[in-house]
This record gives C-alpha cells, structure tokens and sequence, in this order.
C-alpha cells in the first residue's frame, strides 16, 4: 500500500488536512501516517498512525517508514503569527533545516513527490485594493519586519525543491497560503510580538451575543476566504495528478468584500431574536487581505472550490459543538 507522509499533523491547517485526506483516500490504496513534533496520544485514539518527529533532527527520521512511501506533505513550519518572542532562527531551524532533512528522507525511501506549503507573503508587495495575485508572479516581498526571515526560509527551501526534482526526480508542488480559515479554540494571534484577539474571533463572539460589531474602513473591501477543506481538497489531488511540478495559489478565486464577511458572521453565529448590527467605522483602517487567482489549479489539478462565506462560517459553528481539535490547541 502506497503511503502518504503528512509532517505539520498537529497545526490548525495540518489537522484537518490530515482528516480530509483520510476521508478523501479510504477507498483507494493508500495509508496516510500522521507527523509533528509534539508528543500526543490524539492520533491513536481516533485510530490513526501518529510518529513523533522533530523535523530539525536528522536522527529522528529514522522512525518513520522506508518503504512505500509515495507522497510527502510538509505543513510543518514555525509561522509569523504564533510567535510572541521574535526568534528568527526558528525559521531557519523548521523550514531550511527541517525542510532539507524532509528532502533527505524524500530521496533516501525514493518517494515519487513532495507538497510544499509556502506563504503569499512572498509577493506581498503587488497587494492593493483589487488587485488579483496571479500564481506566477516574480517574487516581490518586504526585506524588512517580523515576516522577511519567514519569507526567506520558505524560498530558500523551494530553491532545494528545485534542485531535487533535477537531481534526483522528486516531483514537487508548492502551495502558497494566504490565510487558511479554519476554527481554532485558541483564538489569539501575535502581531509584533503582542497577544491579540483575532478580528474574526472577536466578530464571531459579538455576534453571538448579539452585540454590534464594527466594520472598519471600506465596505466593499474584498479578499478571498479560502476553508480548509478547500486547501486540502488541492493539495489530495495534486497527490494524485500525472505531472512532475507544480505552482499554485490556495483560495477560491472568489472576492468577499468585508460586509458580506459581517453579514454572514451575524447570520451563522447571532440569536434569531437579537441579531447584531453593523457598524461603520470607514475613518478606520481594514487591510490585509489577498485576492488569489487558482485558475491553473482548476485546469491542473481539477480543483473546484465548495465553500463560500457561509459555509465557512457554518463549518467553524460545527467545529465549535465538536471541539475536535481542542486537545491539540495552544491553552496559554
């Protein structure tokens, strides 16, 4: 039986990558085993194949399998927004390192592919209002703040992509994320270091309390809302796609201005009896979202996204009663 290597099993994307493709693989002859670096016993109560691995290590890839092992899938990164004491040897430990060693064992077992997550950061700089990132743009990313290592690191290792698939054949395909929504129970981010309620989380806790949530800037603001079960719907068929390389932006292709966002927030998550009401703050400033073309994926990989701004939304309530992933979450 082929096997399918997931390392980044334990992150908020990783999880329900891990569960999608289990669903989405069960009838087919493949065995997906579950990577992180954290020691938990999550995966084996729900019946699935967990191996402890510290990417960073080259001595802890001896645990995993040797045979069979067609595909690997790194999402296995130190990222930006988790990290509350700015430390940028983090990002060259877990995505040059640890990603050269995952390139390693890749060759070493003879796998027939790798996918590669990496950020939409690294073409930040075309972002503006209706601007449409297209899959292929030259890189163009800040070489100043707390997201430049970050961006380095991850273009650093796309380069040993490159160089492994020449040398020795890997096939690869890289996936570059923009925001990836997905319900955590940890609801906090660290923008410059500092411990924050993330916006949508603050939204979603008004609303369903009823209370007014405000909208800053422009209403019509858009960007895409990818769910990820739409980011691992792309990354299961490009296991399975007959081609040797591959580029492709993660989202929807489709904009939702920052109203629809609310609307939908309010119409998921508010009281029948007390919904809550916008309120304008145009003198306020709204930024930070990316409008991404996936076409090529459509056309590549047969990729058709399932989720709009309301199913998003009604699949984070869901998380919420199942609380699948909580043992998992950070608590602090």
């Amino acid at each position: 039986m082929k096997k399918i290597i997931l390392f980044g099993a334990t992150g908020n994307v990783g999880s329900y990558v891990l569960l999608y493709a289990i669903d989405y693989f069960k009838d087919k002859d493949y065995e997906i085993i579950a990577c992180g670096k954290r020691e938990t016993r999550f995966f084996e109560k729900m019946g699935i194949k967990y191996i402890s691995v510290d990417i960073a290590k080259k001595e802890d890839f001896h645990k995993l399998p040797t045979e069979e092992v067609f595909a690997v899938i790194d999402l296995a990164a130190v990222i930006p927004s988790y990290m509350d004491d700015y430390s940028p040897e983090k990002y060259i430990n877990s995505n040059i390192i640890g990603g050269f060693n995952i390139l390693e064992y890749c060759r070493k077992v003879g796998a027939d592919r790798i996918l590669f997550s990496t950020t939409v950061f690294d073409i930040s700089n075309y972002a503006q209002e209706g601007y449409v990132l297209k899959p292929d743009l030259p890189l163009n990313f800040s070489y100043k703040g707390d997201h430049a290592v970050y961006v380095i690191s991850k273009n650093t290792t796309i380069e040993l992509l490159k160089h492994y698939h020449e040398e020795y054949g890997l096939k690869y395909f890289i996936f570059r994320f923009p925001t990836i929504y997905n319900y955590s129970s940890y609801q906090y981010y660290y923008p410059g270091g500092v411990k924050t309620l993330r916006p949508v989380y603050r939204m979603i806790n008004n609303a369903m309390k009823g209370e007014d949530i405000e909208l800053w800037g422009n209403p019509n603001y858009s960007k895409d809302m990818v769910y990820v079960n739409d980011c691992a719907q792309m990354l299961c068929k490009a296991i399975e796609v007959n081609k040797e390389t591959g580029l492709y932006n993660v989202g929807t292709g489709i904009p939702v201005t920052l109203k629809e966002q609310i609307e939908a927030i309010i119409d998921v998550f508010s009281p029948a009896n007390k919904k809550s009401k916008i309120i304008y703050r145009p003198e306020k400033k709204a930024t930070g979202g990316f409008l991404m073309d996936v076409e090529n994926a459509k056309r590549e990989l047969g990729y058709e996204p399932k989720y709009d701004v309301h199913a998003l939304f009604r699949e984070y309530k869901k998380e919420m009663e199942l609380k699948r992933f909580d043992e998992l979450r950070r608590k602090n």
